[in-house]
């Protein structure tokens, strides 16, 4: 039997007191929210409070989880050769505790956005869907299929 492979991610909409939303600037994907891939023997937590801390350099309290996400299409990699994985995200809810804004070797910037302003800054298809099912969050776990390459396909949304 051969094993699935599959790219285990996490991202965090970190929202502070006034109402702004933490972006991160990266080199390949616009401005985002922060998040990235679990290590081997890393727990879904400590993954998304590392990945915050090092692509802006804000510490962050996991407040709940919004959103479960399957990139199911398979595609190229930004060299063109390596193959992309299917990939499962997990988006929560963040608060800032503390930390400095600061940009590491993944991102370029990193701001505070007014909550209303994001979509002007957020390029890519499935991170405009994954920050709009923030916005609309009533509660009910947000549950996506898309795939995003050659271009985005949103395959099922619904609540769960």
């Amino acid at each position: 039997m051969r094993m699935p492979t599959h790219i285990v991610a996490v991202g965090g909409i970190v929202e502070d007191e006034q109402g702004n939303i933490l972006l991160v600037k990266t080199h390949h994907g616009g401005w985002v929210f922060p998040g990235g891939q679990v290590e081997v023997g890393e727990n879904l937590m400590d993954a998304l409070t590392r990945e915050i801390k090092e692509e802006s350099g804000i510490d962050i309290h996991i407040s709940n989880l919004i959103g479960v996400y399957s990139n199911t299409g398979i595609h190229k990699w930004h060299d063109s050769v390596t193959d992309v994985p299917t990939k499962l995200m997990l988006d929560y809810v963040c608060k800032p505790i503390g930390g400095q804004l600061s940009t590491s070797e993944e991102t370029t910037e990193v701001q505070w956005i007014n909550k209303e302003k994001v979509l002007d800054l957020i390029s890519a298809p499935a991170i405009r869907t994954r920050y709009k099912a923030y916005l609309d969050f009533e509660g009910k776990i947000n549950y996506m299929e898309y795939i995003t390459k050659p271009e985005f396909e949103l395959k099922e949304n619904r609540t769960i």
